[in-house]
């Protein structure tokens, strides 16, 4: 059976949108396309119709070759901004890889759309008969609304009865969009998932959204290992909050304080910066009702030191932080990062 081509795609929020965004909107507006056409090192983003009309110039090229319609192909760019791409080895690029397509081919794609990243982030997951495989490339402008990441997800199951829409959103929300490792969000941000319905079955809706959010999970814990300069991964846990928004917010004020992250990178457990970024959030609090632990050790309670300061080791890469708010039922978990010396160089030196 099939195929049937749905597809659905998340972009950045960002006000700034690259060319290739711009496209790929487009393009995706009837939730169907047949290819993916991604390049690293050129953002094509600030570039005005010219940079436009190159990334229509590139789905045309493509689309010729593959024997499709333009529209048929998103386009995804990475790297740096306000620069025109090379179109003439962009085309040839494009040439060899069409030449090169092949079953086999998903390590070699994620190898070739990597910018900062030190290595390939890729997952699968396989159910009855139907599977989804996935890549992605992001190492720096992590930040939620997406980050400086491209993302594209495969499945041969067929989809065609779901509203992908809502359930994209809703899983992508969920996952890639706690992912916050330095607070900016980038100009290209895309992620697509994309379905040839091959297998010809029909997944059970909660099984398919289920698995969808495991793939993101993990891909989201990829990026964060990877984060630029990142020597430890800080898992923040806001319970307790009035709302699920506000147990967010919460948790990424906390991920989002400088302070805080230069201090876990000091391995130095300076739990009043917590408290100071819990209060910084746009949401109702109460001061006398916060509690924090690190690493499992309690360090606040009723939002105030305990009498003996308990003894915590941040010498490992992965620290916890979780905050119960005692005024509600909701909860939300984001990732970040710390702020290491080697992140402040390579993000000093990127466009030199």
């Amino acid at each position: 059976t099939g195929p049937n081509f749905d597809a659905v795609a998340v972009f950045t929020t960002n006000q700034v949108k690259a060319a290739p965004v711009l496209w790929s909107q487009q393009v995706l507006k009837d939730n169907k396309i047949k290819s993916v056409v991604l390049n690293s090192g050129g953002a094509n983003a600030c570039t005005g119709p010219a940079g436009f009309s190159d990334s229509h110039k590139t789905a045309e090229y493509a689309a010729n070759i593959l024997g499709l319609a333009p529209i048929d192909v998103a386009i995804c760019s990475t790297g740096l901004i306000g620069l025109l791409l090379p179109m003439e080895k962009l085309l040839s690029g494009l040439d060899t890889a069409i030449s090169e397509l092949s079953e086999k081919g998903g390590l070699s794609a994620a190898e070739a759309i990597l910018t900062t990243d030190t290595h390939t982030k890729t997952t699968t997951i396989e159910k009855n008969g139907w599977k989804i495989g996935a890549m992605i490339k992001g190492a720096g402008m992590l930040a939620p609304d997406l980050a400086t990441m491209l993302c594209v997800l495969t499945s041969d199951a067929d989809l065609s009865e779901f509203d992908l829409e809502n359930m994209f959103h809703k899983c992508v929300n969920q996952t890639l969009n706690r992912v916050d490792s330095d607070g900016c969000t980038s100009t290209n941000d895309t992620v697509i998932l994309m379905s040839s319905a091959a297998s010809g079955i029909k997944p059970d809706k909660n099984e398919f959204e289920s698995s969808l959010i495991q793939v993101l999970k993990e891909l989201s814990k990829q990026l964060i290992e990877d984060a630029e300069g990142s020597t430890k991964v800080i898992e923040i846990t806001v319970s307790n909050a009035l709302t699920e928004d506000e147990a967010v917010a919460v948790a990424r004020s906390v991920a989002r304080n400088n302070l805080l992250k230069c201090a876990l990178f000091g391995e130095d457990p300076n739990w009043g910066r917590i408290l100071a970024a819990i209060g910084n959030a746009k949401v109702k609090l109460d001061p006398n009702k916060i509690y924090v632990e690190i690493n499992k050790k309690v360090v606040c309670e009723k939002g105030t030191a305990l009498t003996l300061t308990p003894e915590i080791n941040l010498k490992s890469q992965n620290i916890q932080i979780y905050i119960n708010l005692n005024i509600g039922d909701c909860e939300a978990t984001v990732l970040t990062n710390d702020l290491s010396t080697k992140y402040v160089i390579e993000n000093s030196a990127y466009s030199t």
